[in-house]
């Protein structure tokens, strides 16, 4: 699925948020979990969500779609989970693979996950290995990869755990492992990540600790408890509103505004980062969902500059950085990013992914263990790349957005993988104004 974006002069409309991926994952687990019945609204219906709630249904949960972005799910309360009859396949999901090892690590069954060839590459010991320590076992590819088999149990020790990145697929497997495991559950974090777990355990009626201490926090969890069904919404993903964000950002004739995003600060470090980058960025409150503050979102063209991004940042938008590479491709000046090691272990190695996109459309790029320094084009990147996109969604709509404002046309070697995280990618760009093809 080759796709080419074509330079425009103008990106303008309104649109809603596509629905947000992690709480939509997060809602069908709790919900596969809870006594009762639960009620989603807005859910996201792309592969990675989709693909959790077809492994909850085969954990035992009864899990239907009755609209759009409505489903039902019937969870399986104090009975628990049952081992499954075939594989869980995750598809190309982290996410939903990482969490739902701490699940099944808290239950007597087995199971052996399996995943598309991005995310078999993908590094699974920064949960197994605390997992193990809890007492779960496992059988995995060489390197911790997918495929592998997990046994769970019954009687799971509560651990004391410093991960050794910052990371909330980290901390949300080890709370939902917490949730079965005797005694306390403490993670200490030495930077806050995503919190959308805790919230979301707190609104299904788990107890959840969160102390801030510095720049970390201390989150616990004490085992034993139950979940109850609820009726909840899943709001608006700021993720997916990055690249809308810096479509208007980067065209000559730029004005967007998104409603219904979900504002939580520990997801809002691309919109910190454009600011200081000299992009206008507007708010107007409009409610919650989900237990996430709800706002309105304006965007528009911006005379943008470089800068160093502040490490402080990195946690709130490490999903965010082929995007804000963009905008440095963009600017004037220069845009250093470091501190963002994790990059290298998401779908892809961002960085070098990153890296090969702006090269490769003739930007000046330097890489580094930890990010890479952009020069600036200052409004004028040249495009006519072909963008390898690695089987990484957030590459693939990073390059067609910076084909928007390019010089030349941009086209990415495969868009499949987009339906993944954002369906509606291409239709929403359309509605904006832009010119997307695909081959």
């Amino acid at each position: 699925m080759v796709w080419t974006s074509h330079p425009v002069s103008s990106i303008t409309g309104t649109l809603r948020a596509p629905a947000d991926k992690s709480c939509s994952h997060r809602a069908l687990i709790l919900g596969g979990l809870a006594e009762g019945v639960t009620e989603i609204s807005g859910l996201l219906e792309g592969e990675d969500v989709l693909n959790t709630g077809k492994v909850m249904a085969a954990l035992g949960a009864q899990v239907e779609r009755l609209g759009e972005g409505h489903w039902q799910v019937r969870g399986v309360g104090a009975s628990g989970l049952r081992s499954p009859s075939q594989d869980l396949d995750f598809g190309n999901s982290g996410t939903g693979s990482r969490l739902m090892m701490g699940v099944v690590a808290g239950y007597p069954i087995q199971a052996r996950f399996i995943g598309d060839e991005s995310l078999s590459g993908r590094p699974m010991g920064r949960v197994l290995d605390p997992l193990a320590q809890m007492g779960a076992t496992y059988e995995a590819s060489e390197g911790k990869t997918l495929p592998l088999t997990l046994q769970g149990r019954d009687d799971l020790s509560a651990i004391t755990y410093t991960p050794p990145h910052a990371s909330a697929q980290v901390k949300s497997c080890l709370l939902l492992a917490g949730l079965n495991a005797q005694g306390e559950t403490v993670i200490e974090e030495s930077r806050i990540t995503r919190d959308h777990s805790e919230r979301m355990l707190r609104g299904f009626g788990a107890e959840v600790g969160v102390e801030k201490k510095g720049a970390g926090a201390r989150v616990s969890i004490q085992g034993g408890q139950h979940l109850h069904a609820i009726d909840t919404r899943v709001p608006g993903d700021p993720s997916s509103v990055a690249f809308l964000a810096a479509a208007a950002m980067l065209s000559p004739r730029g004005g967007v505004l998104i409603e219904g995003v979900m504002s939580n600060e520990t997801r809002d470090g691309f919109f910190r980062a454009a600011a200081l980058m000299g992009a206008p960025v507007g708010a107007e409150e409009q409610g919650d969902a989900a237990g996430e503050r709800l706002i309105d979102m304006s965007f528009e063209s911006a005379a943008l500059k470089g800068i160093n991004v502040p490490t402080e940042l990195v946690p709130s938008m490490i999903d965010e950085f082929p995007i804000l590479a963009v905008l440095a491709a963009h600017a004037s000046g220069e845009t250093l990013v470091s501190g963002a090691e994790e990059l290298r272990v998401k779908e892809s190695d961002r960085i070098s992914a990153v890296v090969n996109m702006l090269r490769v459309n003739g930007v000046e790029i330097e890489e580094r263990p930890d990010g890479f320094l952009v020069q600036g084009c200052n409004g004028a990147i040249p495009g006519g790349g072909l963008v390898e996109t690695h089987h990484d969604h957030r590459i693939a709509m990073s390059a067609l957005i910076m084909g928007t404002a390019a010089q030349q046309p941009v086209r990415i070697d495969d868009a499949a993988m987009i339906a993944t995280s954002y369906p509606d990618f291409k239709a929403h760009m359309a509605a904006l104004g832009a010119d997307i093809r695909g081959d």
